[in-house]
């Protein structure tokens, strides 16, 4: 059977380093905001060249708190593509906004620019450029839509650790960059936790007090906060993988290169393009026999993903929240796709297997 992930795998190249490392932890006596997460912040701004990290416990609470420091009055409206993943659209709703879908480009899967123009109203205050599957969006056509008028920028790098775009990485082009270290990530922690960075000291400070209680000293509130912090223990696995994180890249960008050179022209593949360095956190296909070809390849013993099975505009828990439009697109896209096996323990010989059941179909 070749697994689509397993983190066991996955992670054991660090096992030796993790053990030390968390024992370095245990021993210190400080599991809250120490050593680790300022350490962990420094290296992670650093890796990206932006000036101001800092650790919180999501992928989610990253974004929410982005738009919460934005101080955006509620029901402003926030542009968001309409096959991200829920967390994005989440997050706007939480703070009181309101979402407004844009259809993806077809070839790439991210927000189409040339769609966005036609979605700003007089309410329209952010746009949310999701790096889906670690492909990085087209950020020269958004940043002049969103110079044009006026609107905020956060990048949603929840796929996209490391990934490029014209050699610059994903998470500084606009106001504020969110990740997410949930453990299936390029950069994965054992456990829930996300980052903020951004070159805006003031939104780094305010970012810095929302994730704990508002406190802009301890016990003294200055604002309406939460409790969302990077813990030192993910901290400290962090560090170790962050080091690590360039040759995670390579190596699944490696066995896209299988994938993309040998499976036959009957899977719609990633487009692959001058200017773009994909990091493959998901490396999706496209069938319009999405389930057959999905039940053919378990009967085979290889397992796949489905990212996502459900849009955003057809999830039960957003009826109310987004306007009644037809998403045709997004909803091709997730009628169609299929994610293969790519994770950092997978081999040539894995791959290559897939490829030939695949070629068969």
């Amino acid at each position: 059977m070749i697994e689509y992930e397993n983190l066991k795998y996955s992670n054991m190249p660090f096992f030796q380093e993790y053990t030390a490392a968390f024992q370095k932890v245990m021993e210190s006596g400080w599991f809250i905001l120490g050593e680790r997460v300022a350490e962990f912040e420094r290296d992670f701004a650093a890796y990206n060249g932006s000036r101001f990290c800092h650790g919180v416990a999501s992928g989610l609470d990253a974004l929410m708190l982005s738009l919460r420091a934005l101080n955006f009055n509620a029901g402003d409206e926030v542009i968001v593509p309409s096959n991200t993943y829920i967390a994005t659209i989440l997050s706007i709703i939480h703070n009181g906004l309101k979402p407004v879908l844009v259809e993806p480009d077809i070839a790439t899967y991210n927000i189409d620019p040339g769609k966005i123009e036609e979605k700003i109203t007089g309410k329209t205050r952010a746009l949310i450029a999701v790096h889906l599957y670690g492909k990085p969006c087209d950020m020269n056509s958004i940043l002049h839509i969103a110079g044009k008028y006026g609107l905020k920028v956060i990048e949603d790098c929840a796929q996209s650790h490391g990934a490029m775009y014209k050699g610059k990485k994903t998470g500084t082009f606009g106001e504020i960059g969110a990740f997410s270290f949930y453990p299936t990530k390029n950069l994965g922690a054992l456990g829930d936790g996300g980052a903020i960075i951004t070159d805006d000291k003031n939104l780094a400070e305010s970012m810095k007090i929302l994730r704990n209680y508002g406190f802009e000293k301890k016990y003294y509130n200055t604002t309406i906060g939460y409790n969302s912090r990077l813990d030192e223990i993910q901290a400290a696995f962090l560090l170790i993988k962050l080091k690590k994180l360039d040759d995670i890249n390579s190596h699944k960008r490696m066995l896209a290169s299988l994938y993309n050179s040998n499976l036959k022209d009957d899977f719609i593949k990633p487009v692959v393009e001058d200017d773009y360095f994909d990091v493959y956190h998901i490396y999706t296909i496209r069938h319009e026999e999405r389930d057959r070809l999905r039940e053919y390849l378990l009967r085979n013993e290889i397992m796949t993903e489905i990212h996502y099975p459900v849009p955003p505009h057809r999830q039960k828990a957003l009826e109310g929240h987004l306007d009644n439009q037809h998403f045709p697109i997004s909803e091709k896209i997730h009628d169609t796709t299929i994610s293969l096996p790519i994770a950092y323990f997978h081999g040539e010989n894995d791959m290559y297997k897939v490829i030939e059941i695949l070629n068969k179909f």
